[in-house]
């Protein structure tokens, strides 16, 4: 199987996180504050549609956040479906705050090895990405619009890590990722372009 010159050997999972929101920019943990794009989000969402035009997904889903959906929308993808188990890590009581105000309290503090008060457990975010995971695995070829750490959960589930594995793929907004098969097992085949 080809695509967008990325060769693979099963199905493949194309994700895209949304594009900048003025809390991305800032680097404000966003869950499930509804925020638009911003004008530069608002370009790199329309970026994306040349990106993606040619290439035919047998399932287009999306996070039901608006950054998420309006990302699908710009990048020519307005029927997405919506998929709960694409929302963002729920932050709990850290939305809105920055991880070097958190660090404030919590030395140390990252999503991936510490507790998120009010917030989604590691292994509550992997489950619903298994999910995810499963239904992308029963089609050809599936695209996500989505969040930052989702992605990356997703990213190391698709791979068979364990989720905190997510902590090594740095994903930046308005990208197009591309997970697939090399032979039999699941690879990275293009990442955070």
């Amino acid at each position: 199987m080809t695509s967008g010159g990325a060769t693979s050997d099963g199905p493949e999972l194309w994700v895209v996180r949304h594009g900048e929101t003025e809390w991305s920019r800032d680097g404000r943990h966003t869950s499930v504050t509804d925020l638009p794009l911003t004008e530069t989000g608002e370009e790199g969402a329309t970026a994306l549609a040349s990106r993606l035009a040619e290439v035919e997904f047998d399932l287009v889903l999306t996070s039901p956040r608006q950054r998420a959906r309006r990302t699908a929308d710009l990048a020519g993808f307005p029927d997405a479906a919506v998929d709960d188990d694409l929302v963002e890590w729920g932050y709990g009581d850290y939305e809105g705050v920055t991880t070097a105000e958190i660090r404030e309290d919590v030395p140390g503090w990252t999503i991936w090895t510490h507790p998120v008060p009010g917030g989604e457990t590691l292994d509550e975010v992997s489950a619903r990405l298994d999910r995810v995971v499963a239904r992308a695995r029963e089609h050809d070829r599936t695209l996500v619009f989505a969040h930052g750490h989702s992605l990356r959960v997703l990213t190391a589930r698709w791979a068979g890590q364990p989720a905190d594995a997510g902590r090594f793929f740095k994903l930046d907004t308005s990208t197009v990722s591309v997970l697939g098969f090399e032979r039999e097992h699941p690879a990275l085949l293009k990442w955070n372009s």
